[in-house]
């Protein structure tokens, strides 16, 4: 059988759609992360889901999206909604992120469902997308810990945030800082260094 790299959420992507379909959950700390960075600028999201709120969020604010996500029926969902936007069904592991960099990379509700081996493969793969100077926000807790998935049951990890700078400094990002959202749930952007 072949591996699920949407992680369970081609399954459950219906149900994924209904309880997301009116949140804001990251809206705001989007918005805020955003706020250094140029209009019209180019974001790729990866794991982008149907493109709500994230993509949505970007593309009201004049950004140049593009979006990644291994979830076919979340990326007919997004293509349905966003039929202007370049998105790709593909998984963050694999995915050839439309062959350029870009001057963002946004990663919301996504990091942690990976492994561990494969949550430090896409950093790196993320922190190589971006231009010189490029900003990267993606979620995950602030502390190690584990649970299981409440919509694919699946265990999820977070491999706390000294793990994660270390991660990013290797990629040749520098820490910029942590957010949390009104549900608690944290944020961590980074900046690509300028040689």
């Amino acid at each position: 059988m072949a591996e699920d790299m949407s992680n369970g959420y081609e399954a459950v992507a219906d149900d994924f759609i209904r309880l997301r379909h009116d949140s804001l959950t990251g809206h705001n700390i989007v918005r805020r992360w955003t706020a250094s960075l140029s209009r019209g600028g180019s974001i790729l999201d990866v794991g982008a889901g149907f493109g709500y709120p994230v993509a949505s969020s970007l593309i009201e604010m004049g950004f140049d999206v593009f979006a990644v996500d291994a979830s076919a029926t979340l990326v007919a969902a997004f293509q349905r909604r966003f039929p202007g936007v370049e998105v790709a069904c593909e998984s963050a592991e694999h995915s050839r992120f439309f062959d350029r960099t870009f001057d963002g990379v946004v990663a919301i509700g996504l990091v942690f469902l990976l492994s561990e081996s494969s949550q430090h493969k896409v950093i790196r793969r993320m922190a190589a997308a971006l231009n010189p100077g490029g900003r990267l926000l993606f979620s995950a807790p602030s502390q190690k810990c584990e649970w299981d998935d409440l919509l694919t049951g699946r265990r999820s990890s977070s491999l706390g945030v000294d793990e994660y700078q270390q991660i990013l400094a290797g990629a040749g990002l520098d820490f910029a800082g942590g957010y949390e959202d009104e549900r608690a749930n944290h944020y961590y952007e980074a900046r690509k260094r300028v040689r």
